[in-house]
């Protein structure tokens, strides 16, 4: 019965579309209170439910060795230091014993390159959080091209996405007196010049999107007051939001004004002068750079235009001036097929880099412009795992590529002038892999539709039903699911012999924009069929069976998990549900929830109502139905996805009388943890938890 939830017949949908404007009018629920983060009896709440949770896994016999190899995994000096090349410089920010909360550092590409780095720190994170006694978590940082000289340093107090913004100096090494700087606030900033600053930000009251986001764009001329700052833009209060920036290219520049009305919708303004003149592209298009006098942009949808239709999933490149002319003629750089689909963009000098998922396995190609012609190369790689570009200059002809899959370490590849790409560096083996096997099978959902995934079997697999297996997924906002390697996940499931399985449900991107928008808003029951079809097929395989099989997904994730073990509940024995949606209701009322509306609908128009309401987890909950114990697990500091939503499935589970685990960490963000000690616990609670329940 419950399968049937997402094929809601004519008249059932009209019954519910007349019941929607009441249930709308209901009461509050009694679990309101834990929306109040750190409200003293929604943190006596968390306290006393962490107490209880980690009383029990952490007396479980694999919590502490979990616990010590993952963090020695995490602090390990044989990880690859992920490289950022800021003009040929190579920038890194490292964490390990030494440096909780990290350093940031720098050394020469001939440097890097060798087995020991000389590496210069730049910024000392856990000096600065002592000296200033604030638990800082470095954010990144945004430098003024082509001196990387002028940075807009991002530091949050303990791992939320609002940050504060401070003006530091790559030479002298430290923060400018009196420079550039914001307090904390989800702003947007960008450099224009050396004295000028793209600024979008809480200028207070009405500057801010329904989301959260900065609404008002400013460009900031140095050594004057934030508000003298002189508006460029502003978009609305619905939108998502808006920002501004400069693209400094080798070979010229463009100053830009973007508007985020929606997700995956947005508006692209050229600064001319004094003047804003939109770029006449489909509004669902997505800008993917600038390339000498070119825009290249990818479409989620087909565009007719010129005579001529592109496919969605396309990418294209048309001349700058072409577009404000009016002249309607692109270059193709890339078409999809079926089961090819463009993955990510990037651009050196004078190629641009294209990286596709041919049936979730990864190509990369360059492509070149020799006047009007586009070359293209294939760039080879190690194999038919994932390659990801992991760094690349626009202001030179190099870039770094990783390579890895499920037991296949990560190892790091430099591509210069075009030359064929050279390892570097190699991540350790951080479990043995001996006897483990991965296979990609299919499984047929609810409308026939093929649903992939790839399964790890570890060493002396039997498929007898016995086996503890997690099934992972994701399924949203156009983000693919690919093969990689995990030395916590492998020390703590694979290696102790369970059984992994990745699905690449609809929602996700992995086969292009019709993937995603198959499960979007009233289709997004497809999410949670999708999975299910999954569960059901490793059953019939005797790959596992239910009393051995669990779940696991973040944030959109753990809204796939909950909604499918609320609506499938004999199909699983064990649930984690990491900073997860789950009252979706509430949701588009709760931090950047109203950002997502286009992912999932609007909870206050009765007619999107009556389809969300089939699969949101905490409207589903029933005292009378058996579901299997559930390990939620969130952060307080999480300011994109609410705590609440956690807190409240977790609340009104115990009030009707399911058993259910509870832990939050009080830093984190939107993420398992601040620093590496809290990643480790919590990553120990997950699989202690997995453990007992799978077992």
């Amino acid at each position: 019965m419950k399968a049937r939830l997402g094929t809601l017949s004519t008249a059932a949908l009209a019954l519910l579309l007349a019941g929607s404007a009441a249930a709308q009018q209901a009461p509050d629920d009694p679990f309101r209170w834990l929306e109040d983060v750190h409200g003293e009896k929604a943190m006596a709440w968390v306290k006393q439910h962490d107490e209880k949770t980690t009383r029990v896994l952490e007396a479980r016999k694999e919590y502490r060795p979990i616990y010590e190899r993952t963090l020695q995994i995490l602090d390990s000096k044989e990880k690859i230091p992920s490289p950022e090349l800021l003009g040929e410089t190579v920038y890194n920010f490292w964490r390990d014993d030494a440096h909780e909360r990290g350093i940031w550092r720098r050394t020469s590409l001939a440097s890097y390159r060798t087995p020991d780095p000389k590496w210069e720190t730049v910024l000392d994170v856990d000096a600065l959080a002592k000296a200033e006694g604030k638990a800082w978590v470095f954010h990144g940082a945004t430098c003024l091209a082509p001196g990387y000289v002028r940075c807009m340093i991002s530091l949050s107090p303990g791992g939320s996405d609002a940050s504060v913004e401070r003006e530091f100096d790559t030479r002298t090494k430290e923060f400018v007196p009196g420079g550039f700087s914001l307090p904390e606030a989800k702003s947007s900033v960008a450099w224009r010049d050396d004295d000028t600053l793209w600024v979008g930000t809480d200028f207070g009251p009405g500057s801010l999107t329904s989301s959260g986001y900065p609404r008002v764009v400013k460009l900031w001329k140095r050594g004057t007051p934030l508000s003298a700052a002189r508006t460029v833009f502003e978009g609305k209060a619905g939108d998502v939001a808006s920002s501004g920036s400069s693209e400094i290219l080798s070979d010229g520049r463009y100053d830009v004004v973007t508007r985020v009305p929606a997700f995956y919708r947005q508006e692209m303004y050229l600064v001319l002068g004094d003047r804003l003149v939109r770029l006449d592209i489909p509004e669902d298009a997505q800008p993917r750079g600038f390339f000498r006098d070119r825009l290249v942009f990818s479409l989620r949808t087909d565009w007719t235009v010129g005579g001529t239709t592109y496919r969605a999933g396309s990418l294209l490149a048309t001349p700058v001036d072409d577009l404000l002319r009016g002249v309607r003629k692109m270059d193709v750089l890339f078409e999809p097929t079926d089961r090819v689909s463009l993955a990510s963009v990037e651009r050196t000098r004078d190629r641009v880099l294209v990286r596709t998922l041919d049936n979730v396995r990864t190509r990369i190609t360059a492509l070149s412009l020799d006047g009007t012609a586009w070359k293209r190369s294939p760039v080879p790689t190690p194999g038919d795992g994932t390659a990801s570009i992991s760094a690349a200059s626009d202001l030179t002809e190099t870039f770094f590529f990783t390579y890895q899959d499920f037991t296949t370490p990560s190892s790091l590849w430099l591509v210069e002038d075009g030359a064929a790409p050279a390892k570097v560096k190699s991540m350790p083996a951080f479990f043995d892999t001996g006897g483990m096997r991965t296979e990609q099978l299919e499984a047929t959902s609810e409308d026939g539709t093929k649903i992939p995934y790839f399964v790890v079997t570890p060493k002396g697999f039997k498929a007898d039903g016995n086996a503890p297996t997690l099934l992972y997924g994701y399924g949203g906002f156009e983000v693919s699911e690919v093969p990689r390697y995990s030395g916590t996940l492998g020390a703590a499931w694979l290696a102790r012999g369970g059984v992994y399985v990745q699905a690449n449900i609809r929602g996700g991107g992995e086969f292009g924009p019709a993937w995603h928008q198959a499960a979007v808003k009233q289709h997004h029951i497809r999410n949670f069929q999708d999975f299910a079809a999954v569960a059901r097929d490793l059953i019939a395989r005797k790959i596992t069976s239910p009393r051995h099989l669990g779940i696991m997904g973040g944030s959109q994730g753990g809204l796939l998990v909950g909604g499918t073990f609320t609506l499938y509940p004999e199909l699983f024995h064990a649930v984690v549900a990491q900073v997860p949606l789950a009252d979706m209701r509430r949701f588009s009322h709760l931090l950047a929830g109203a950002s997502w509306m286009a992912e999932y609908g609007d909870p206050d128009k009765p007619e999107d109502w009556a389809y969300i309401r089939t699969w949101s987890p905490y409207e589903l909950l029933k005292p009378e139905v058996k579901y299997p114990t559930p390990f939620y697990w969130t952060n307080t500091r999480d300011d994109r996805v609410h705590p609440a939503h956690a807190r409240k499935m977790v609340a009104k589970m115990e009030a009707q009388g399911h058993p259910v685990y509870y832990f939050e960490n009080t830093e984190g963000g939107h993420g398992s943890g601040a620093v590496n000690k809290q990643t480790a616990k919590v990553t120990a609670l997950q699989y202690a938890y997995l453990w007992m329940m799978l077992r």
